[in-house]
C-alpha cells in the first residue's frame, strides 16, 4: 500500500499557501485559478517540497517531486535544460519556506511521521512516484471542480459496473452467433471465443492472443476481459489500439453493445455527434473513470511517461484493470524496451492484467546470447490452445513470391498486371508510390493514403466496401493504412516488399471470410526503395525469408525468426532515446521526469505539421475558424479534415501563401485547387517533396 505517501503528498502540496504573499494575492483577486503558477503569480508549490526534504531527508524527495510538480509538472532532478526549474534548484530556495507562517498551521499537519510503507523494488520508483502524483493531481482537480462546478461532479457519476455489462455482452454474442451463417470460418471463431472465456478464469498474468486476421479477436478479447474482470474483481477495461483509423471502428462496435459505458479517448471525436461524445464522456477522458476506455497507443504509453498533470491524472485508474493491447506487433521499436518495462511494472506492482493481441505475435520473450540480451516479457500465457493448428485452419490465401527478389518491377509493368483483375487491392510503402501507380490505372480506380484527410478516407473506404458487398469491380491503390482495422475483403491483393508483419496484414484483406477456395496474395519488389531506417531493415529481413522457397512466410515460426532478428539488429535502439537511463533506480532518487516526457514521443511532431484542408465540410469549418476563433468544439471537428505534411513542405507552402496561419499553430489550406477529390492533398503540384518523407 502507498496510502500514507499519497496522504502526505496531498497534505503538504499546498503548504506554500500559508505564506503571507499568497494570502495577500488571494484576497486581492477574484480569479478562481489564481493559485496556479503563472508569470507574476506566487510560487506556492516549492515550499511543501522543501519541507518534505527538511523533515524526511533524502527519502523526502519522493514527496518533493509530487508537491513541486502538482501544477507545472513533475520536474527533472537536475539537468542543464531544466535549470532553475529543476527540483534540486527549487528545494535549495529555503527563503520560500521561511515565508510560511507556521504558527497558523495546525500542528497535526506538520507532525506526521515518516511513512512505514516501502515500495517493493527500487527499480519501479519512477512509475511509483508517477502513480502517487496521479492520485494527488486528480484529487486536486476533482476537489476544485466540486467546489466551483458541482454540476460537473454529479455528471461523473452513474456508469454501470463491469459485472453489469457482462450479461449485456453475452446476449449480444448469443444473437450474433445465432444469425451468423454456419461456415468453417465462423465455427473456428466460435471456438476462439470459447477458449477466451475459459482462459479468463486463469490467475492474472500477461496473456497473449495469437489469432489469424479475420479470427474475431476484437470480440473474443472483450469476452476474455469482461470474464476475467468479473472473476478477479477488476475495475475497468482499457482497450488500446495503434491507429485512430482503427479506434473509431472498434469503439463504434463496442458502443453498439455497451452504449455510453464506452469512453473513446483520442483526437478525432466529432463533438457535434452526440452518439460519440457527451459532457460526461469528455469528463471521463480526463481521468479514465469509466468502465470501458478505448484509446490509442500514443495516448496510453505517452501518458505513462509524461510529466504533465493533465496527462498523468488518469494513471491511478489503470491500477487493477484489464488492458488489451491490440495489434501489439505495431509497438514502436525505438521505445520497445521502455514500453515492455512499463507493462511488467504495471502487472507486477499494480495488479494490471495485460492481453497482447495480434495475428503476428512479435518475439517478446527474453533472449540471451553472448553479445545480446533482450529482457522481453517472462511467463506470458497464450490463450489459444494450438496457434499453429489455428493458422493452418485459417489458411485462406496462396502467397506468390517474386521469382527474383532483387529485380524491381516497374510501375507500368505492375499497372498492366493489376488491370487484368476486375477486383484487386494493391498496397505500397509510400504516398508518392501510391500516386505514381494510381496515375497509371484506368478511371474508376480508388486511391487511399494519408494525404487524404480522415473524412475523405472514411468516405472512400465506405464506397469500396459497398462495391465489394455488391460484387462490383473494384480496384484500389493504397498505402499501408488499410492493413490494420479496415475490414476489406478482396480476392486478389498485391503487396510491395515490406516487413513480414505488413505482408501478413495485407494478406488479411484477402479472402477474409473464406468464401473462395484460396485468395491470391502477390508480393512484388517495387521500383522505389523502402523508406530508410526500421522499415528498410524489416524489408531486408523479409527479403531474405522470401528468397527461401521452403519457408511459409505466414507461419508462426517465420514470424518468430523474423522478429528475433529484427530486434537483434535494433539492439540498443530498442531504447533509442535512453528513457530507462533517465529513470534508472539510484540511491539519490534523481529522476528526469521532464526530460523523459519530452523524449517519449511516439509520433515525432517535429517532422510533420498539420494543415486543415478544404475538403467538403472542411471549407465551412475553415470559415467558422476565421469567424469564431479556436473554440474547442470547432477544433475537434477540424481533426477530421487535417493532413500532416513534412515540415519542409509545410514551410515552403507557408512562404508561398498556399497555406495560412489563421491562429497560433493552426494552419489552413488557402486555395481550393491543391486538394483533389481523388488523391487528396497534391504535394506534387508544388514540386517540393521528398519521397522518403511521404510514408503512409
Amino acid at each position: 500500500g502507498s496510502d500514507q505517501w499519497a496522504f502526505l503528498a496531498g497534505l503538504w502540496h499546498d503548504l506554500g499557501k500559508y505564506s503571507p504573499d499568497f494570502q495577500e494575492m488571494l484576497l486581492s483577486t477574484v480569479d478562481e485559478n489564481s493559485c496556479i503558477e503563472r508569470p507574476g503569480r506566487v510560487d506556492h508549490s516549492t515550499a511543501g517540497a522543501i519541507y518534505a526534504v527538511k523533515k524526511f531527508g533524502k527519502r523526502g524527495r519522493i514527496l518533493s517531486y509530487i508537491v513541486a510538480g502538482h501544477h507545472a509538472g513533475l520536474p527533472d532532478w537536475q539537468t542543464a535544460e531544466a535549470g532553475n526549474r529543476s527540483l534540486l534548484y527549487r528545494i535549495k530556495r529555503e527563503d520560500l519556506l521561511q515565508r510560511i507562517d507556521f504558527s497558523s498551521i495546525p500542528e497535526w499537519l506538520t507532525s506526521q511521521p515518516f511513512p512505514r510503507q516501502k515500495f517493493k523494488t527500487a527499480k519501479g520508483h519512477a512509475l511509483w512516484i508517477r502513480m502517487l502524483y496521479s492520485c494527488v493531481v486528480d484529487a486536486d482537480f476533482l476537489d476544485t471542480e466540486a467546489f466551483f462546478e458541482p454540476n460537473k461532479t454529479r455528471l461523473r457519476e452513474g456508469y454501470p459496473l463491469l459485472d453489469e455489462l457482462l450479461p449485456v455482452f453475452e446476449m449480444y454474442m448469443k444473437r450474433k452467433q445465432e444469425n451468423a451463417p454456419d461456415t468453417p470460418i465462423n465455427r473456428e471463431r466460435a471456438k476462439i471465443l470459447e477458449q477466451c472465456i475459459k482462459k479468463a478464469c486463469h490467475e492474472p498474468a500477461i496473456f497473449t492472443l495469437t489469432v489469424p486476421t479475420g479470427g474475431g479477436k476484437t470480440l473474443s478479447s472483450m469476452a476474455f476481459a469482461l470474464n476475467h474482470a468479473k472473476k478477479h474483481r477488476k475495475k475497468r477495461i482499457i482497450y488500446v489500439i495503434p491507429h485512430t483509423s482503427i479506434i473509431e471502428q472498434t469503439a463504434d462496435q463496442f458502443r453498439e453493445i455497451f452504449g455510453d459505458a464506452v469512453v473513446e479517448h483520442h483526437s478525432n471525436i466529432d463533438v457535434s455527434d452526440e452518439s460519440q461524445e457527451t459532457v460526461r464522456s469528455r469528463l471521463a477522458c480526463e481521468n479514465w473513470d469509466a468502465p470501458i476506455i478505448v484509446t490509442t497507443s500514443v495516448q496510453f504509453f505517452e501518458s505513462l511517461f509524461s510529466n504533465r498533470s493533465s496527462r498523468c491524472r488518469k494513471l491511478h485508474n489503470i491500477v487493477n484493470s484489464v488492458v488489451v493491447l491490440d495489434e501489439v506487433q505495431l509497438l514502436p521499436p525505438e521505445f520497445l524496451n521502455p514500453i515492455l518495462h512499463s507493462i511488467k511494472e504495471l502487472h507486477e506492482n499494480y495488479n494490471v492484467t495485460f492481453l497482447l493481441c495480434t495475428a503476428t505475435q512479435p518475439a517478446l520473450k527474453e533472449e540471451k546470447h553472448v553479445d545480446y540480451h533482450f529482457e522481453g516479457l517472462k511467463n506470458t500465457v497464450e490463450i489459444v490452445e494450438d496457434p499453429t493448428g489455428l493458422y493452418e485452419i485459417f489458411q485462406r490465401v496462396e502467397i506468390t513470391k517474386p521469382n527474383n527478389v532483387h529485380r524491381p518491377m516497374r510501375w507500368e509493368e505492375l499497372a498492366s498486371e493489376l488491370v487484368s483483375y476486375d477486383t484487386v487491392l494493391c498496397i505500397v510503402n509510400r504516398r508518392d508510390d501510391c500516386r505514381s501507380l494510381y496515375d497509371l490505372m484506368p478511371s474508376g480506380t480508388y486511391h487511399l493514403s494519408a494525404l487524404m484527410c480522415g473524412a475523405h478516407r472514411t468516405k472512400v473506404i465506405g464506397k469500396v466496401k459497398e462495391r465489394l458487398c455488391k460484387g462490383l469491380p473494384t480496384r484500389v491503390i493504397s498505402t499501408q493504412l488499410v492493413e490494420a482495422g479496415v475490414d476489406l475483403d478482396f480476392p486478389v491483393v498485391y503487396r510491395a516488399l515490406a516487413g513480414l508483419d505488413s505482408i501478413a496484414q495485407a494478406a488479411g484483406r484477402c479472402n477474409r471470410e473464406g468464401l473462395l477456395n484460396l485468395g491470391i496474395v502477390k508480393v512484388f519488389i517495387p521500383p522505389s526503395k523502402v523508406p530508410s531506417g526500421y522499415l528498410s531493415q524489416a524489408a531486408s529481413i523479409a527479403q531474405r525469408v522470401i528468397a527461401d522457397s521452403e519457408v511459409d512466410i505466414l507461419s508462426l515460426q517465420a514470424f518468430d525468426s523474423y522478429f528475433k532478428e529484427l530486434y537483434w539488429i535494433q539492439g540498443e535502439r530498442l531504447d533509442k532515446h535512453r528513457i530507462l537511463e533517465d529513470l534508472s533506480p539510484n540511491s539519490e532518487l534523481s529522476f528526469n521526469f521532464f526530460t523523459v516526457s519530452k523524449k517519449f514521443r511516439i509520433i515525432d511532431e517535429s517532422r510533420y505539421r498539420p494543415v486543415v484542408v478544404r475538403y467538403e465540410e472542411g471549407n465551412d469549418l475553415i470559415d467558422q475558424l476565421t469567424r469564431y476563433g479556436s473554440e474547442r468544439w470547432l477544433l475537434r471537428k477540424l481533426q477530421r479534415y487535417v493532413v500532416n505534411l513534412p515540415r519542409y513542405v509545410h514551410e515552403k507552402l507557408l512562404n508561398e501563401g498556399a497555406i495560412k496561419e489563421v491562429h497560433p499553430g493552426i494552419f489552413v489550406q488557402e486555395y481550393g485547387g491543391m486538394y483533389k477529390d481523388d488523391i487528396g492533398f497534391d504535394a506534387e503540384s508544388s514540386g517540393i517533396y521528398d519521397p522518403d518523407e511521404l510514408v503512409i
